[in-house]
């Protein structure tokens, strides 16, 4: 990393959520290391307690942004928590550094893990966006579907409810869809990513672990996203 460059990754959650930051930080635990890149964990206070509608996708982009132009100076790469990718192209023209969405990462990761992937949905509602997203990068033959656990964001923190939905959607991903690959469709599902795994025995993808990991490795790298126009 280049000496005039901030030693720093900022995960932004865009939901108002505490709890969901919470998990996120504490899935970001296997990626850090006492001698090496700061992984800070913030809550965007002026978003709604889940972001679950294209309302609350468009909602969240102006204090996202201005939360990142904020943290310009003190942060090496930004990753926006949340499968929507909000605001990810307005926050690269706000900022020189990289910003990483969890919706582009997660999946391009589940990529080179398995053939094809499924993706764990909070809501039916929020699969229609989700495959939006997929179309745009290309990668609709790789999706093996996409299926909600009909939670809302705030639900996800009650454990039995949750881990209990997110094995039996799993479980269908993989013996009805054939997918090889999960992937979280949340940032708020982060804490069960292990048990999960466990439990249906394929590679399961959370997204936030995946975008820090490939910020960490771009600031390392020192690509700081410089324009040519």
């Amino acid at each position: 990393m280049a000496a005039d460059t901030p030693d720093r990754i900022i995960v932004i959650n865009p939901n108002s959520t505490e709890a969901v930051t919470q998990g996120i930080d504490k899935a970001m635990q296997p990626l850090r290391r006492k001698d090496g890149t700061q992984i800070e964990c913030v809550t965007l206070k002026e978003g709604p307690p889940g972001i679950e509608t294209q309302a609350h996708v468009d909602g969240v982009v102006a204090p996202l942004v201005a939360q990142v132009r904020a943290r310009d100076n003190d942060a090496a790469a930004f990753v926006i928590a949340c499968f929507s990718d909000p605001g990810i192209h307005q926050a690269r023209e706000a900022t020189r550094k990289p910003v990483l969405g969890i919706a582009e990462c997660g999946i391009m990761a589940a990529t080179m893990l398995g053939d094809r992937f499924g993706i764990i949905a909070i809501k039916n509602r929020s699969i229609p966006r989700h495959m939006r997203y997929v179309r745009a990068l290309g990668l609709e033959s790789r999706c093996a579907g996409d299926l909600a656990i009909d939670l809302s964001v705030v639900e996800l923190s009650d454990e039995g409810r949750t881990y209990g939905r997110m094995v039996e959607v799993g479980q269908r991903l993989r013996d009805e869809r054939d997918a090889g690959v999960i992937v979280m469709g949340c940032a708020g599902m982060a804490r069960y990513r292990d048990r999960l795994e466990d439990a249906i025995g394929i590679p399961v993808v959370e997204p936030s672990q995946a975008a820090a990991a490939m910020a960490l490795g771009l600031s390392r790298l020192s690509w700081t996203g410089k324009r040519t126009s």
